[in-house]
């Protein structure tokens, strides 16, 4: 697949910035190290930048804000399961996820593609 056509509506300068997703995408990963304090500026960063994003781009910002509310909601469900043994196994598998689903993103962003299955829950 080749880059898509530009959208009018957009400046040209900002047809092929990849800057800030790729800037979401780190936040994202380093939110495995910082304890997602990273990867909440990184969903308002998505959230802000969505709407002049042209589609592809969009595509790209749907699934980093789409990553951390399931991530979030992966991560309160591993933090319930904790007492019981299995939550620390739960946390751990969450982590490994987000990393892996920002990588084939941040793949996906640097080939110029748009995000294939960005409402998708696993990659």
């Amino acid at each position: 697949m080749t880059d898509p056509t530009p959208d009018p509506a957009v400046p040209p300068s900002l047809q092929d910035d990849k800057t800030l997703p790729v800037v979401v995408y780190a936040l994202h990963i380093a939110s495995v190290v910082t304890g997602g304090l990273t990867s909440v500026i990184g969903v308002i960063i998505a959230y802000i930048s969505r709407k002049d994003a042209p589609e592809w781009l969009a595509s790209h910002y749907e699934f980093q804000i789409r990553t951390f509310w399931l991530t979030l909601l992966f991560s309160v469900i591993g933090l319930i399961l904790t007492p019981v043994g299995i939550g620390v196994v739960v946390l751990v598998a969450v982590g490994v996820w987000l990393v892996v689903r920002c990588v084939m993103g941040l793949s996906t962003l640097l080939k110029g593609q748009p995000y294939p299955t960005p409402k998708a829950w696993m990659l």
